[in-house]
């Protein structure tokens, strides 16, 4: 078939008035294709109209793609059952033709910024060989988007808590800020809405207006629009992690650092630049940070339990003994747990990224050996010494046979001394003590034995002289 070039050869070719033979020699066509082009006197490259064989089961086509789900194997069986006669593969060309369950592909876009107008922040699952076991991690990346230059780092898991540590990082890391950070509509950072619509979390908004920048999200479904960050995870995966095993998770981001250097220094040959020569010339547009950066961490609020630790997420650290029961304020950086009573710092750990149920601890935290923390009788026999001292031999030989501290019982025998008078109680108590009785029911029947006569008299009753008469 003639191209739309040739056809318009011809014609210009035969309104100069050469012969049809002529031209066919010129253009090494046949005779037959210049007469028909001639005489449809157009450039236009005509339609071929040809049967298809799917076409009168078209609407069928339809029904059964709804009915089976979009598989087009089912259909095939379907129509085939109900009488077409045709090749899957004529089916499924058929379908692409008409635009039957694939829409076209829509053209990527294109974008083009400033010099220090946004950068691109984005995570991406992997696996990197860490402590010589193959464990899940999130690679978080930032990227400039005049200058491409990238920070990345791993993490076990990524919370609001590990995004502003990673952004913090890398902001350290560039010296400078953009002016906007483009997501794609983490929940990280999300609190509703997506796209121009997105409302961030008032946290990550205080953080990033604290450092100089504010989040933005693309349209769901715009991956384009991130381009810059999306494209490099490939080339981490594909470069940085391939064939790297890492001692710790503070190993695998320091080389993760070193590696950075290594690819902005590189010539680039799609930027026709080194990154870092792009760099410095973006350098003066971006914003500076502030002059003091705060550590981020986490607040939370612990009980030192009864071996003297704290717990943040499974992970227990020690802090002083003598803390045990108090309440402190414990911050979770990015590298260490410090404790605070008050506003004094009492305990600082390295911390543990992975939530293992390790025991972390600083040997000054525990008591000198040789020396016990004493333990202070219960307040019921404090209160109950102090009411009655003489009965100090009766209660320690209480709590001998009782079980545990014996707290029962002397919340018992202190209602005694609070209920009966002071001699029989002593009487009663002198005379169980004598006969090893600490059954406390019949301690309280002696005592009442003992009061008796002198508490209990019951008057008498005088005779109706009439009694006598009869």
């Amino acid at each position: 078939m003639l191209d739309q070039g040739q056809r318009q050869a011809i014609l210009e070719l035969h309104k100069e008035g050469n012969s049809v033979h002529a031209i066919a020699d010129a253009l090494g066509v046949s005779r037959d294709a210049v007469d028909d082009v001639i005489e449809s006197g157009s450039a236009e490259v005509p339609h071929l109209v040809r049967a298809e064989l799917a076409g009168p089961h078209h609407e069928e086509i339809l029904a059964q793609y709804a009915a089976c789900k979009g598989n087009l194997v089912r259909v095939y069986e379907e129509i085939v059952v109900r009488g077409a006669k045709l090749s899957y593969q004529a089916l499924t060309a058929y379908c692409r033709r008409h635009g039957i369950g694939k829409k076209p592909q829509a053209p990527a876009g294109h974008y083009d910024f400033k010099p220090g107008e946004e950068m691109q922040h984005d995570t991406s699952p992997d696996h990197a060989i860490i402590g010589g076991v193959s464990k899940a991690v999130q690679i978080a990346s930032l990227v400039l988007c005049f200058s491409r230059m990238i920070f990345i780092q791993l993490y076990a898991q990524f919370t609001r808590f590990e995004c502003k540590l990673f952004l913090t990082t890398a902001l350290r890391y560039f010296g400078r800020t953009a002016g906007c950070c483009m997501i794609d509509n983490t929940h990280v950072v999300v609190l509703c809405g997506s796209g121009a619509d997105m409302v961030p979390v008032p946290e990550m908004a205080a953080f990033a207006e604290r450092l100089g920048f504010h989040f933005a999200a693309h349209r769901i479904g715009d991956a384009n629009r991130s381009a810059r960050v999306e494209g490099h995870f490939d080339y981490v995966q594909d470069n940085f992690l391939a064939g790297r095993k890492f001692d710790d998770w503070g190993h695998a981001n320091r080389e993760a650092v070193v590696w950075c250097d290594k690819v902005n220094a590189v010539y680039s040959r799609k930027l026709h630049a080194k990154r870092r020569d792009l760099f410095a010339t973006e350098l003066d547009c971006l914003k500076p940070l502030p002059i003091w950066i705060p550590e981020v961490y986490m607040l939370l609020q612990r009980i030192v339990d009864l071996e003297g630790y704290v717990t943040i997420r499974t992970n227990r650290y020690s802090c002083p003994y003598r803390l045990i029961g108090r309440r402190l304020e414990v911050r979770e950086l990015g590298e260490h747990i410090e404790a605070y009573d008050g506003p004094r710092l009492v305990a600082r750990h390295k911390r543990v990224l992975e939530p293992v149920g390790a025991r972390v601890t600083d040997p000054a935290h525990r008591p000198p050996r040789g020396e016990r923390k004493k333990s202070e009788p219960p307040p019921e026999e404090q209160e109950l010494l102090s009411a009655q001292p003489k009965l100090a031999s009766y209660v320690a030989a209480l709590k001998q046979r009782a079980s545990g501290r014996g707290t029962l019982g002397l919340r018992r025998l202190l209602k005694l001394v609070r209920d009966y008078p002071e001699a029989p109680l002593l009487a009663a108590v002198q005379r169980a003590e004598q006969f090893g009785l600490f059954d406390l029911d019949r301690l309280e029947r002696l005592v009442l034995r003992e009061i008796a006569t002198d508490y209990f008299v019951l008057p008498v009753e005088e005779k109706d002289p009439e009694d006598d008469d009869e």
